[in-house]
């Protein structure tokens, strides 16, 4: 492994922390990050997320202990917000520039010199860390909640740069921003000064961290170089691991079969003296010394060749420790029995349309606020109103060819010269659309997981229903839990269940920004899975990591003005 970076800014030592209900989160994580950036992955429910709040002083660790050279500021994955409060407040400078301003406007009490402190500059710094999340400097005294949400996480960041805290933890923190937003944070993160922590699944912005720290099964590693490179290694490693454990099979199996053949050979001597004694063939005295010669002789054998199975079977444990049994899902989708011709949808914004059919894969994107999302519940809502035209051969519109996604012109004679936004629109031709909306509701909070699937798929057998959940790492007590019960990685799993294992198959399948709640092998999974799907796909994402492995036929973007355009 790569050395990390050199000097610790914050160390772990038996680091444990166990929730109120008696459910451990650590146990005994010891290690320590540097004092660059650092990306913290691992999968879902490892305890990224609580570990990052033991960092900032949110939770008390149960045992062990946990230093920082500095101050720690945090941004959650959830970021909560008073959107009656000014943007000032966000940033976490109003109170020292009132008092600047109620300085320059004549007031001079002692109070306001307290608070300004050696901050005189603290309006135009505040401009410039409004800038780079895009926003003017008059922003300053507007509601938070004139913000977006993606403007909303910039200008919390700005803020903590803006403060200089020496050691900054973001959980998730591209989460919620489109593409410009990302670009801005990678901006930010180039020039960060101080340390860095942060908890990712985004591979873009994992690639401009110093470091990599991984924290599996309770031990936190940590790898001097970005994503790519510690990814690369540790498939390397596994691989050395595997080659290593058939090596050490191949011994086991070699020195536990000549043990077999060793302890067969003396059975056999020892029955040939056995003979022989009974016959009297040699003198009592003779035969008596042959056989305490024989149990020194095969005692000494039998040492010789267990200490030899014995050391293959400690290496064999050995190369199986350094394989990972982890528990990944396994997503296997129905087929939805969708010809090539079968038109599925159309979207569009008013003056063009594009027609989704067959196994179609088509990526929606734009900034936030666009309408992407309100394009995508129309469809859904649009899905009961199916006709008979669905089934009809499709239209093909200047002479496509058959298979493709085509973009047809609607009065192209008489092209819209309306200044108006447009609307964009969207009509389902098939009644089997399967929707995963951003915020994962839609399940009942009440009834189990398990019978949470069941009402998508009710004609399918109760086992193999079961076995079908497997797949998704719901199993045994946890398919029996109540949904309100669940954490958010679970909840995000049963409801991707409930989508993908639905019956009848659906014949589109409709993801809104999919990766939020994902983690980076999950990620490969439902990749992998819907690259293999047999019906249509339309997904919304800023992830273009992402986007660019799902063999896209069509990449349509909302621009600026609301209109659709063909992205490539």
């Amino acid at each position: 492994m790569s050395v990390p970076t050199l000097h610790s800014a914050v160390t772990l030592d038996r680091l444990t922390f166990t929730w109120p209900d008696g459910t451990p989160a650590l146990d005994a994580v010891s290690g320590s990050f540097g004092t660059g950036r650092t990306g913290l992955v691992g999968r879902n429910g490892a305890g990224k997320s609580t570990l990052l709040r033991l960092m900032a002083g949110e939770l008390t660790p149960t045992s062990g202990v946990l230093a920082a050279t500095g101050e720690v500021a945090y941004l959650p994955q959830q970021l909560t917000l008073d959107v009656d409060r000014r943007v000032a407040d966000l940033l976490g400078v109003a109170v020292p520039l009132d008092a600047v301003r109620a300085i320059g406007a004549g007031d001079v009490d002692q109070a306001h010199f307290d608070a300004v402190g050696d901050d005189w500059d603290i309006e135009a710094r505040a401009e410039m860390s409004l800038a780079e999340a895009g926003l003017a400097p008059e922003f300053l005294d507007r509601r938070v909640g004139e913000l977006s949400g993606g403007e909303a996480v910039l200008v919390a960041i700005a803020g903590i740069r803006l403060r200089r805290a020496p050691i900054t933890l973001l959980d998730e923190p591209t989460n919620n921003l489109d593409r410009d937003a990302r670009a801005k944070l990678a901006t930010m993160v180039r020039s960060w000064k101080g340390t860095l922590i942060v908890v990712s699944h985004d591979l873009t912005l994992l690639e401009l961290m110093d470091d990599t720290a991984e924290l599996y099964a309770q031990t936190l590693s940590v790898f001097g170089g970005p994503y790519s490179e510690w990814r690369a290694w540790l498939d390397a490693e596994q691989e050395a691991a595997r080659q290593a454990e058939v090596t050490a099979k191949q011994e086991f199996r070699k020195e536990k079969r000549q043990r077999i053949e060793a302890e067969v050979k003396l059975a056999h001597r020892s029955r040939t003296a056995k003979k022989a004694e009974i016959e009297k063939r040699v003198p009592k005295i003779i035969a008596h010394g042959r056989k305490m010669a024989a149990e020194v002789s095969a005692g000494k054998l039998r040492t010789e060749v267990g200490a030899k199975e014995d050391a293959a079977r400690t290496a064999l444990d050995e190369a199986g420790r350094r394989l990972r049994s982890d528990a990944s899902m396994k997503i296997e989708l129905p087929d939805p029995q969708v010809s090539r011709s079968r038109r599925i949808a159309t979207i569009g914004d008013g003056e063009r349309s594009w027609i989704i059919q067959g196994p179609d894969r088509v990526a929606l994107i734009g900034r936030n606020g666009a309408g992407k999302t309100t394009l995508l519940e129309r469809l859904v809502a649009d899905a009961g109103g199916v006709h008979d035209s669905a089934r009809m051969p499709p239209i093909r519109p200047h002479g496509g060819a058959e298979g493709a996604l085509e973009e047809s012109l609607l009065n192209p004679e008489q092209p819209s010269t309306s200044t108006e936004r447009p609307e964009l629109t969207a009509t389902a031709l098939t009644d089997r659309i399967g929707y995963l909306p951003q915020r994962v509701d839609g399940l009942d909070e009440n009834r189990s997981v398990f019978e949470n699937i069941a009402d998508a798929a009710p004609q399918v057998p109760e086992k193999e229903l079961r076995n079908r959940l497997a797949r998704f790492l719901i199993r045994g007590a946890t398919a029996e839990r109540p949904v309100a019960a669940l954490s958010g990685g679970e909840r995000f799993r049963v409801a991707l269940a409930k989508l993908l294992l639905s019956d009848p198959a659906p014949h589109l399948v409709v993801l809104d920004e999919p990766t939020n709640n994902l983690d980076i092998d999950t990620v490969d999974q439902l990749v992998e899975a819907l690259r293999a799907y047999r019906g249509a796909v339309l997904v919304v994402s800023h992830d273009d990591a992402f986007l660019a492995r799902l063999d896209l036929d069509l990449t349509l973007e909302v621009d600026g003005e609301g209109a659709l355009r063909n992205a490539g």
